[in-house]
């Protein structure tokens, strides 16, 4: 079983984007700071839940647009792919960077393993909005029309990627405690102020890398 290079490079990248996820961050340093009862439990059901959505999620858009993509021709499917890249680049550049109000999940109003799957639930459905290297992932796996076995194991090296902040802040909050506590504050206050620019980088560049993929593969070389 292989896989293109330039393909898994391509979604791996995509995915280190995705772990730019606003909402996902700013949930995980809520629950940290808020410090509930079982708080590890409760964060790993979140993140679980977040993570088990995507790949559902990726394995029915995998599987739908596995059946189309054989009726389109490759070089025009390269073609679409490559102009989709540089809207996504050129629309950049035009995404408001003032935040706004209104745009998070809500914060849960008890801390529960069911209210953490609801919450994990809205986090997907509320970065929907912002899933543009997610889905431009699974275009990428669908165009170079790797096997079931090879796209589920990118696929779920592409979600547990996406959580990584959550797991990377949970033991950093293990192991330092009351010390990370007016960082963490921090951070909070700034993905609250800043989530406009970093939808825009994010995605920017992911419009860069689902670009460089749709080139001939003697182009992506040269300029990957």
């Amino acid at each position: 079983m292989t896989m293109p290079i330039t393909t898994v490079l391509a979604v791996l990248g995509l995915a280190v984007l995705d772990m730019l996820s606003p909402a996902l961050i700013a949930v995980t340093l809520y629950l940290l700071l808020a410090r509930p009862r079982r708080m590890g439990l409760l964060l790993i059901v979140y993140l679980v839940t977040v993570a088990v959505s995507y790949f559902l999620l990726g394995v029915v858009l995998m599987l739908g647009l596995g059946a189309l993509v054989p009726a389109i021709d490759p070089t025009v499917g390269a073609w679409i792919q490559g102009t989709i890249g540089v809207g996504l680049f050129i629309a950049s550049w035009f995404i408001p960077t003032k935040p706004r109000e209104g745009r998070s999940p809500e914060h849960p109003r008890s801390f529960t393993v069911r209210s953490m799957v609801i919450l994990g639930l809205d986090t997907w459905l509320f970065e929907f909005y912002t899933a543009v290297p997610y889905f431009g992932a699974i275009a990428i796996m669908t165009s170079a029309g790797l096997p079931a076995a090879s796209w589920l194991i990118l696929l779920g090296a592409y979600v547990i990627v996406m959580v990584l902040p959550g797991i990377v802040l949970f033991i950093a909050w293990a192991l330092l405690r009351s010390r990370m506590t007016e960082r963490f504050e921090r951070w909070q206050r700034k993905i609250e102020t800043s989530t406009g620019s970093a939808l825009s980088w994010i995605i920017g560049i992911a419009g860069v890398l689902i670009f460089l993929d749709a080139l001939p593969s003697d182009l992506a070389v040269v300029f990957g």
